[in-house]
């Protein structure tokens, strides 16, 4: 690995959706104050979409971290965390009672299940704790498990919902829920965002600001001409940018390099192939045309 080359601590450009590294751009910065507003404000549902690789799971941890520390106003909040919700009914509601602790009697009694959730949301809300429950990849969801999501949202008292939701999906998530036999779950969703990739600018300060993180200092490893390329291939998507980064900076550390040239990130970008390869034509064509244009 290049870590010893570069002086760094650790992998600057993992996968992983590591909270070390979170990125606070415009995008990421817009969700994070929609999900807090809405969930002090007491919403029942939430929808967060994005396209694959513009960081849903990791703002999902965010926001969990954000209420696990009480929030701005130090209230309680009980977490149910649902990362693959390609579930049944059923399966579904026993998850969450899994991650809310909750023993069930009889998990074979739809009736059983859900009472005992009740009355679990029902002790919460004496005690003054809110329950959140989080689904990532709800696009993945079957239709008959949504509905079964909307009627136990259903429960609450006089003064607030006993449950909130937050649906982190791609944008496939939107098609689902334009159904109509899914029109009243749709109508119960007060706040959604959906996450952008990174600008150009953005990607140039990512990039500075992971291997930060990962602890290099000194020069830039990505020059300005370079980290705008990267963004131009990437999309700013930072999936992308990630992948293309790591592979940029292996060609640097094994071609002996101090930093990453423009021709290294060209290979490290056709190696990958979800990267958008910018066409000699598409760079040159405003240049065309200011050359061609008549004055």
């Amino acid at each position: 690995m290049y870590l010893t080359h570069f002086g760094l601590d650790s992998a600057p450009f993992a996968l992983t959706p590591d909270t070390k590294f979170a990125f606070s751009s415009r995008s990421q910065r817009e969700a994070l104050d929609t999900l807090v507003l809405a969930i002090e404000g007491g919403e029942g549902f939430l929808k967060i979409t994005g396209e694959v690789g513009t960081g849903k799971t990791l703002l999902c941890r965010r926001f969990m971290g954000y209420l696990a520390s009480g929030g701005a106003a130090g209230e309680r909040y009980r977490t149910a965390y649902v990362p693959n919700p390609c579930l049944s009914p059923r399966t579904l509601l026993l998850a969450i009672a899994r991650e809310l602790k909750v023993r069930i009697a009889n998990v074979n009694s739809d009736s059983e299940i859900l009472e005992t959730l009740n009355r679990t949301l029902l002790r919460s809300a004496k005690r003054g704790s809110r329950v959140v429950v989080c689904l990532d990849e709800a696009q993945a969801m079957p239709i008959e498990t949504l509905e079964a999501l909307r009627l136990v949202s259903n429960l609450e008292t006089e003064q607030r919902k006993l449950l909130q939701v937050v649906l982190f999906g791609q944008p496939e998530l939107d098609g689902k829920l334009a159904r109509n036999d899914l029109r009243q779950l749709r109508t119960r969703i007060a706040f959604h965002y959906e996450l952008g990739a990174l600008s150009a600018a953005e990607t140039e300060v990512y990039l500075a600001h992971r291997l930060r993180v990962a602890g290099h200092r000194g020069s830039a490893l990505f020059p300005r001409d370079v980290a705008r390329t990267l963004h131009e291939h990437a999309r700013g998507v930072p999936r992308l940018v990630n992948i293309i980064a790591h592979k940029s900076l292996l060609l640097a550390y094994g071609q002996g390099t101090p930093r990453v040239t423009p021709r290294q990130l060209r290979a490290a970008a056709k190696d990958t192939p979800q990267a958008h390869t910018a066409s000699l034509l598409r760079l040159l064509l405003p240049r065309w045309l200011r050359l061609g244009a008549p004055g």
